[in-house]
């Protein structure tokens, strides 16, 4: 029986027969919905949700009246006090489930709401993209009814006074569909146990009795599970187990680097969907086969803004100036950088979730993510992208035929000027100085800022080549092993002083 055959539930098969309109009509229909939603709660009163649905130009209206946050303004302000038991602050009712979300530099966790809600929301946008299936050319069809295994983070979740908390990853396999129960792999059992290690064993172990025609992860943590699994029943490769093998779903990272290491472990090609799964929401996945990007989910439970990535509306950390430039998504523009603003149905408002992202089809609401806002380099004008970066490293490693599915990069100093830092993990043969000269020029290529700045204050690049354990390894010493952890591509204030430390001692 195949998945996409499946009866669903009458609320979520109504949900996907929304009538085709346009994107900002669309989306303006959405904020309506969140504003009726939240308008009596603490927040709602506060900021006259009443009088922005009254208004004609209701998302004006609402970027008017509410200001925009960052994770510390809106938590010190609001989410709090739902951490206390209260409801009615941002959204209605009790907050039961936190999606605790670290990022990749921030030392202390963050607590994002989860409600329902949103669950629902994320749920209707899954179905929605395992629907697209069909609209792809010679798909492995058989591979859809098939296990599908989702490694994620604990379902054993923390408790604390009134809610629980953890991955949203973890939150997601606990709140299984009972629709879907047949097909999860690996099961609650095994998605309850907290030790990554341990988990990674238990998979292992069952992976014999599995029939996988999906794979859903972050890139590096689905390589090692199979990695692990080829080398304990001592495989040529991954569809000697799982011959029905013919999805890898990955998000929250690029894939490219990953690719080749990738590539090597399977034997014969299997389609690559990608998602962008948030801890704030499901905000867009590929709809089609060789898809420029990705679509922005712009008709369920999210509302958009964009703000221009550029030194107008951010200083030289990354932070958002106070009143910002913020468009709705019939104002963007192709090839633009913009940091994302999500208003959702879990309070979150005009909330700054630190993702940049460009417009590669504005006519299908196409989007890549290029980044994060607090992960660039800018040390003095060369306005270094992690999607610059990415292509850099995708490009060399073609070039050189190696894999590279880790690096990282430090801005540092240089006499009266500066330099940047690179670490790169390959098990491959590699000359660090063949690799230096090679991401330098490629870079040059890909980014006119980097060109100049090179022949001015940008002074020299240095790159460091790594075991790709080592990156790994440093993961698990921070606590940051398995589930949505991925090692940040730029590594600034304290992350860069422990990954120095590491380096040097083996320990942090």
């Amino acid at each position: 029986m195949a998945l996409i055959d499946i009866q669903l539930p009458n609320s979520i098969a109504r949900a996907l027969r929304l009538p085709k309109k346009s994107p900002r009509r669309q989306q303006v229909k959405v904020l309506k919905k969140l504003l009726k939603k939240a308008r009596f709660t603490e927040f709602g009163q506060q900021y006259r949700f009443d009088e922005i649905l009254l208004s004609k130009h209701a998302g004006k209206k609402f970027q008017e009246i509410v200001p925009v946050f960052d994770y510390n303004k809106i938590y010190n302000a609001w989410w709090h006090k739902t951490l206390k038991g209260t409801p009615d602050v941002c959204w209605p009712g009790k907050i039961k489930y936190y999606a605790l979300s670290s990022g990749t530099s921030e030392a202390a966790s963050k607590y994002l709401p989860i409600t329902n809600d949103l669950l629902r929301g994320n749920r209707i946008v899954m179905i929605k993209q395992l629907l697209t299936l069909r609209t792809y050319h010679d798909i492995p069809v058989k591979s859809i009814g098939k296990g599908w295994l989702m490694i994620g983070g604990s379902s054993a979740l923390q408790k604390g006074p009134g809610y629980y908390s953890g991955d949203l990853s973890g939150i997601t396999a606990r709140k299984v569909p009972f629709w879907f129960q047949p097909f999860y792999k690996p099961g609650k059992k095994i998605a309850r146990t907290k030790d990554w290690t341990k988990k990674i064993e238990a998979v292992v172990k069952e992976a014999p009795n599995w029939d996988i025609g999906f794979v859903v992860g972050v890139p590096a943590w689905i390589q090692l599970c199979m990695e692990k699994v080829i080398e304990t029943y001592k495989l040529n490769n991954i569809h000697e187990i799982w011959p029905n093998l013919g999805f890898f779903v990955h998000g929250g990272v690029s894939f490219e680097p990953y690719k080749k290491g990738f590539e090597k472990l399977l034997g014969k090609p299997i389609t690559y969907i990608e998602t962008y799964l948030a801890s704030e929401g499901f905000i867009a996945y590929q709809d089609r086969q060789y898809a420029k990007g990705m679509r922005l989910v712009t008709n369920d439970h999210l509302f958009f803004e964009f703000v221009p990535f550029d030194e107008k509306n951010f200083d030289n950390d990354g932070n958002l100036v106070e009143k910002p430039e913020a468009y709705m998504i019939h104002e963007v523009e192709e090839g633009k950088d913009y940091a994302l603003l999500l208003s959702t149905s879990a309070g979150a408002w005009r909330y700054l979730i630190g993702d940049t992202v460009r417009f590669v089809d504005k006519e299908r609401c196409e989007i890549i993510i290029t980044g994060r806002t607090k992960h660039y380099l800018s040390l003095v004008g060369e306005h270094l992208s992690v999607d610059n970066m990415n292509k850099a490293v995708q490009l060399v490693s073609e070039e050189l035929n190696i894999s590279i599915p880790e690096f990282t990069v430090a801005g540092i100093p240089h006499g009266l000027f500066f330099a940047h830092q690179w670490y790169v993990a390959t098990d491959d043969k590699a000359d660090p100085e063949i690799l230096r000269q090679k991401i330098d020029e490629k870079l040059k290529e890909l980014n006119d800022d980097y060109a100049v700045e090179r022949d001015n204050a940008l002074k020299e690049v240095y790159v460091k080549v790594l075991p790709e354990s080592t990156f790994m390894n440093f993961m698990q010493a921070k606590g940051k092993i398995g589930g949505q952890h991925k090692f940040p591509r730029v590594v600034k204030g304290k992350m860069l002083r422990d990954w120095q430390l590491f380096l040097e001692t083996g320990h942090i």
